[in-house]
């Protein structure tokens, strides 16, 4: 199995306008931070998680040919926006992708994109095979997909365990149960915002404490804002089985 980080950013605390912070100053291409997306491959598929506002240019980066499906960890604008452009993968593929989402997340997808649905089909919108998934695991390419239910302040979110790769994005809480079955896990992904206190997102604080109690053989950061600070900085600071991803790291296992 390849995992290719797409994006390892988010748009918090992310400047609108010309900025001159370190972060955005940095000639250190690890600083440049798209909207948090994974792309998995294995067994000749392509599965990516989230279309983010940056799904295309990371698309396109990546020279992906070929998408199989996309599996949604919410509903937010930041994990949902780039949809869109699956169009694409429609046109060279001649067929619909398939989407596996929580029933929250279609009806979001069917309200913000309703023109994919309307009949009769207007040529050239996305094509799209809605497939609704719960906490329930499910197997997708001979590869067992296990969902894992995290919260976001008071706003349910899946993580995914595919195998011993655990991913889980845009979460302040798990519960114990789910804790049980992410624990010693090959590679766990977190989001981790930045220092300071966040309503609905762990810290880089409490995602160490976090990490230390699940011990995967290593952890990575994801989610990241400009807020903090360099890749470079932060990664002296962390243990040595814990870094902060970046756009377009891959791992292999």
């Amino acid at each position: 199995m390849k995992v290719t980080f797409l994006g390892s950013g988010t748009s918090q605390g992310i400047p609108i306008i010309a900025c001159d912070c370190e972060v955005c100053t940095s000639a250190d291409l690890r600083d440049k931070r798209l909207r948090s997306s994974i792309m998995v491959q294995y067994n000749d598929k392509t599965i990516v998680v989230d279309t983010g506002p940056d799904f295309r240019e990371q698309m396109l980066r990546e020279k992906v040919k070929t998408l199989d499906a996309v599996l949604y960890t919410h509903a937010h604008r930041d994990h949902l926006a780039g949809l869109d452009d699956i169009r694409g993968f429609n046109y060279k593929m001649k067929r619909a992708i398939d989407l596996y989402c929580e029933k929250r997340v279609e009806t979001a997808i069917r309200s913000e994109f309703y023109y994919a649905f309307e009949e009769p089909k207007y040529p050239g919108v996305p094509d799209l095979n809605l497939h609704t998934i719960t906490d329930a695991p499910f197997e997708l390419f001979n590869l067992l997909i296990e969902p894992i239910q995290v919260y976001h302040h008071k706003l349910p979110v899946l993580g995914f365990k595919f195998d011993k790769f655990v991913y889980i994005t845009d979460a302040n809480s798990i519960k114990h149960r789910e804790m049980e079955m992410i624990k010693g896990c090959e590679v766990l992904v977190l989001n981790a915002l930045r220092k300071e206190p966040h309503i609905s997102h762990f810290t880089l604080e409490e995602a160490v404490k976090l990490v230390e109690i699940i011990k995967p053989g290593q952890a990575y950061f994801t989610h990241i804002s400009h807020q903090m600070g360099t890749h470079k900085a932060v990664e002296t600071e962390l243990p040595q089985n814990i870094h902060l991803a970046y756009d377009g790291l891959v791992i292999e296992l």
